[in-house]
């Protein structure tokens, strides 16, 4: 096994155990998934796979591939105990989606479908930033950590570096770190 598949698998195993405790947390209903703002990340995230792959990014794109299976399951579960107020913006952030993969399979266009989908996929954040702004604690602050490091590798585990393979990884890296610490710091500012 070559390093950049190591490095895949080692994002895979990332995924994995990143993903349980808000698994765990959302089973227990601790955590309240936002069931929209995961349809979002999983459809968008399987574009940005399949982006990536057309691009050649190799082991790369497992992380991805990973995520997507994970953000699909985080929307199944999240029915059961999840955030189910769907805001209009949030209706456009899943057409503007729609739009990204047409962009890339009827105009040809990978790069500006990577670029659409990578900026929706932040604006999908925004339902549950909104909800954990006020309840910092109905998240789970550990798999948002974990992913910024899981993100950051994939970028290493990339064979070819494009636009279109390293955007979306790069943006998730972020903005996992961004929000990790909006939770840290809005923990301190509400009691639990």
């Amino acid at each position: 096994m070559d390093i950049k598949s190591s490095i895949a698998v080692i994002g895979i195993i990332l995924t994995v155990v990143g993903y349980i405790p808000y698994l765990k947390d959302t089973l227990s209903g601790k955590t309240l998934p936002h069931v929209y703002t995961w349809f979002i990340w999983a459809t968008v995230t399987a574009i940005a796979y399949a982006l990536q792959v057309s691009a050649g990014a190799g082991p790369g794109s497992w992380i991805t591939l990973a995520v997507v299976c994970v953000s699909y399951l985080i929307f199944i579960l999240g029915f059961k105990s999840g955030k189910k107020q769907i805001a209009r913006i949030d209706t456009v952030f899943f057409v503007l989606a729609l739009i990204a993969l047409g962009l890339w399979l009827i105009a040809r266009q990978p790069v500006l479908s990577i670029i659409l989908v990578a900026t929706v996929d932040m604006l999908g954040f925004v339902p549950t930033i909104r909800k954990s702004w006020n309840k910092p604690y109905t998240e789970t602050l550990f798999s948002y950590e974990l992913n910024t490091i899981r993100h950051g590798l994939s970028l290493f585990a990339l064979e070819q570096y494009s636009i279109v393979t390293w955007l979306y990884p790069l943006s998730w890296t972020i903005a996992n770190g961004i929000f990790s610490i909006i939770l840290i710091l809005r923990r301190k500012a509400v009691p639990k």
